[in-house]
């Protein structure tokens, strides 16, 4: 367990969490750009993409390799906000749980895993609250390039929207009773734009539209992220302790960095396999005024009845694998980073250094 009992120690969360998560994001917001195109296509409409490479593809041909960083802006504040938040609120709720349940004479103990999971759920649950504005301006903007695509005839189209490979169904797409030309498509906006039209629109609780989706996904997610990334963890400081001296105990600080990674890539691939169509919900919902302009805001169950009866579950599951593969590293790259700069440059933020 961190240790929280310094003063400075929310300083040093803060940072670490912040360094580590901004990191990432820069591997990361291609691979989440192409999901969040995937899961937001109209379903009124026939899907633009074939699967995770055609976006790939249509994005670099269309817009260059600038394009697949669109929208990065927000989340590169986001994720120092979000793994910030969250690996202070993830060591100050395994403290609140010693608290509760404190070891032989009140002392410290080791946290089971199951322990250590509800701290992450914690973690999740209240870093949601900071991340819905922020995704939702990342997911408006990542869009824009598909707002008024829309077909003029009606078509047959494919409903699957994963790989290409896979067997799918057809279902015939009426044309749009009002196809938007190129010449009304309206230039994109920036950040304080899309905060400034969503609040003059809606409140500022617009800001928060996907809420639901957010709290499910951060909170069963991070159950998950932070449960799986220790029992791996300690997987291998079993093993290390094995061949360790008597009177040494191993700590995640001897874990070597590819261990560190390994775990933290397990807990990415869990994080979003556990609630995927919570955060496919969410993306719809976020991108809903982009794409239906004239449409009130839309709400989480309906918004979910719906993919469900247009796409089925590949459609709740649109850009999950895609997904997996950049959280593994983006998590490996997270958890290694923050476990080699609290080892190494730790000792800054201890008053008893």
């Amino acid at each position: 367990m961190t240790d929280t009992s310094t003063p400075l120690s929310a300083v040093r969360d803060l940072t670490f969490g912040s360094i580590a998560g901004m990191t990432a994001k820069l591997f990361e917001h291609p691979f989440d750009l192409v999901k969040v195109r995937l899961q937001s296509q109209p379903t009124d409409r026939p899907p633009m993409f074939k699967g995770p490479l055609d976006c790939f593809k249509q994005t670099v041909g269309k817009e260059g390799i600038r394009g697949l960083y669109r929208g990065i802006s927000a989340p590169i504040a986001g994720a120092a906000a979000e793994n910030a938040s969250l690996f202070f609120v993830y060591n100050k709720a395994q403290a609140a749980i010693l608290a509760l349940r404190p070891g032989p004479d009140g002392g410290l103990r080791e946290l089971t895993t199951m322990e250590l999971g509800v701290a992450g759920a914690t973690a999740g649950a209240v870093t949601s609250f900071v991340l819905t504005p922020i995704e939702l301006v990342k997911c408006r903007m990542q869009v824009q390039m598909i707002t008024h695509a829309a077909p003029t005839s009606a078509v047959t189209v494919k409903t699957m929207l994963s790989a290409p490979a896979s067997p799918s169904s057809t279902v015939t797409v009426p044309p749009l009773a009002r196809p938007v030309t190129t010449a009304a498509r309206p230039a994109p906006l920036g950040p304080f734009a899309i905060i400034a039209q969503t609040v003059r629109t809606n409140g500022i609780q617009g800001l928060w539209l996907g809420q639901t989706g957010t709290f499910l996904r951060e909170t069963g997610g991070s159950f998950a992220w932070f449960g799986v990334y220790e029992f791996v963890a300690r997987k291998f400081i079993a093993r290390r302790q094995k061949h360790a001296a008597a009177d040494h105990i191993v700590t995640k600080a001897d874990l070597a960095p590819w261990e560190l990674m390994a775990s933290g890539a397990c807990g990415g691939v869990a994080y979003n396999v556990s609630l995927f169509p919570a955060d496919s919900v969410k993306s719809t919902m976020q991108t809903s005024a982009e794409l239906h302009p004239d449409r009130p805001p839309p709400k989480f169950f309906p918004t979910f009845k719906q993919i469900y009866q247009t796409r089925g579950i590949r459609g709740l599951y649109a850009g999950c694998a895609l997904t997996c593969l950049r959280s593994g590293p983006s998590s490996a790259i997270i958890f290694g980073l923050f476990e080699t700069l609290n080892s190494k440059l730790g000792w800054i933020f201890d008053t008893r250094a």
